[in-house]
């Protein structure tokens, strides 16, 4: 733990290089008091040092606000906190479930937070070819190698009827996903089906209401999928080409997305792209995607921040953890 000057300090912890001499990740995690005093001139260098800085800042503090909050990657407080920045919480077991996360799978945890840094001052298009790319170069990393050996084996599961079902009624197109016994887990055939039939709509200039069937709207990612593209490069040209995420971007205030029950992974991360999100009482947000060796690759490191701020999207895909639809709402990931 270091204190602001100490952040501000060239030669200071937070100039150690990030990688060793085989060029394993060492150390990713830095965590700030901003508690300790800092003069004016420290606080603003410490600012200026955070925006470079190669590891993940993790801010302290027990004050509602902090202006260094916004330069670092996350800020956890026990106090009201105001702003996207903080997070409410309880402080030292967050930073707990923080630290177990990056040290688990280091490389992931450093790809994301630096994509996040700098992929909300892209356009929506480019901003999601970077995810791709960063998620693509992490498929081929040892951290999914390591989670993909770790998984027991499954047989892919007999899909019956229609991936996705659509019904247009006068300038309203109604698509629903139609894997309820698979939790309409987000994989090959839904997708396929689910970009067909948004293109149909922005084709026709249809308003659009999409929804699912059975106990979740999406339980994320296709597990049974993961890992069976023929390579990375593959996958990226699949992620970007063949992605409802432009076309849900696209569509803007067009598209109200109806949600239920558990929203995991890409369950959550499309629906942030829609003009409205509605959601059913019950509902709550994960992404797991962190645990996998992985960052989420569905658009959420592009939709999310654009609707709670990068802090907040990197709190929910470090932590795993899943959040209440009060809290989702307060935040404006629901409406």
């Amino acid at each position: 733990m270091i204190g602001p000057a100490e952040l501000a300090d060239p030669y200071g912890p937070a100039a150690f290089p990030l990688l060793d001499d085989a060029g394993a990740v060492s150390g990713p995690l830095l965590v700030v008091d901003l508690d300790r005093p800092a003069s004016a001139e420290e606080a603003a260098a410490a600012a200026v040092a955070a925006r470079t800085c190669d590891r993940i800042l993790v801010g302290l503090t027990s004050a509602t606000a902090h202006p260094l909050a916004e330069a670092l990657d996350l800020t956890l407080t026990a106090a009201a906190a105001r702003g996207r920045a903080m997070i409410t919480c309880d402080p030292l077991a967050t930073l707990d479930q923080v630290e177990r996360a990056v040290t688990a799978n280091p490389q992931a945890a450093t790809v994301l937070t630096d994509l996040l840094r700098w992929s909300g001052r892209l356009p929506v298009k480019e901003a999601l070819e970077a995810e791709s790319l960063a998620y693509s170069t992490l498929l081929a990393g040892p951290e999914f190698a390591r989670w993909l050996r770790g998984r027991p084996a499954r047989r892919p599961r007999a899909a019956q009827g229609d991936p996705v079902i659509i019904d247009r009624d006068d300038s309203t197109l109604t698509i629903t996903l139609n894997r309820p016994d698979h939790r309409n887990a987000f994989g090959r055939e839904l997708r396929s089906g689910l970009f067909a039939a948004l293109g149909l709509a922005r084709h026709a200039g249809l308003k659009v209401v999409l929804q699912g069937k059975g106990p979740s709207f999406c339980s994320g990612g296709d597990l049974d999928e993961f890992g069976s593209a023929p390579d990375p490069v593959t996958a990226h040209l699949i992620r970007v080409k063949a992605s409802p995420a432009l076309l849900m971007h696209a569509l803007g205030d067009q598209i109200e997305v109806r949600v239920h029950g558990p929203c995991v992974g890409a369950g959550v991360e499309l629906p942030a792209f829609a003009g409205t999100v509605s959601a059913a009482d019950g509902t709550v947000f994960r992404l797991p995607e962190l645990s996998l060796g992985l960052i989420p690759g569905a658009g959420g490191t592009v939709s999310l921040p654009r609707r709670i701020g990068r802090w907040r999207t990197l709190y929910l895909a470090l932590t795993g953890q899943n959040l209440d639809l009060t809290t989702a709402r307060a935040w404006g990931l629901a409406d």
